[in-house]
């Protein structure tokens, strides 16, 4: 079965009158629904950048910076980068199915924007006409890993070379 075949509950003739009423206050919100989805993707985002903003902070603020204690919040930074990345595929993979199914109601419509907007951008597969916000905004849990890799690493090296000096 196609999106399509999922889509169409019911025909005009069986529906009645006000089917295709319904079906245009059905489609626009359907698309709120989906502004919705990036609304709260951008706030997840706020909240993680947020997180890993006051790790870095706390360790700015430290005295000594690398102690016993920012191994834990290295980890804690790199675990939270990892939840970030899980929750922007998800994101993704909702808008995807979102836009897929829009893109259904449309062929119900007279007009059809979203899919006439994917195809003036290429369909996402020419990166001078469009580079998916995914892409991009990936790369910002990653940067923070890094940074918390590279912490735990200057935390843990002392410690290691302490144990050699003291073997």
């Amino acid at each position: 079965m196609t999106i399509h075949d999922h889509l169409i509950a019911n025909d005009e003739a069986s529906y009645g009158a006000e089917y295709r009423a319904h079906c245009l206050e059905m489609y626009k919100l359907y698309v709120q629904m989906a502004d919705n989805i990036s609304n709260r993707r951008q706030s997840a985002n706020s909240f993680f950048l947020s997180i890993n903003t006051a790790i870095f902070a706390v360790f700015g603020l430290s005295e000594n910076a690398f102690t016993e204690w920012s191994w834990g919040l290295s980890l804690a930074g790199i675990v939270l980068c990892y939840s970030w990345c899980r929750l922007i595929r998800s994101y993704k993979d909702l808008n995807t199915g979102k836009f897929k199914v829009v893109h259904e109601m449309e062929k119900e419509l007279p007009f059809a924007p979203f899919d006439a907007e994917w195809e003036a951008v290429g369909r996402g597969e020419n990166s001078e006409l469009y580079l998916p916000f995914t892409e991009v905004e990936m790369k910002v849990p990653w940067i923070f890993a890094t940074i918390h890799v590279g912490a735990l690493l200057v935390a843990t090296v002392p410690f290691l070379i302490a144990g050699r000096v003291g073997a």
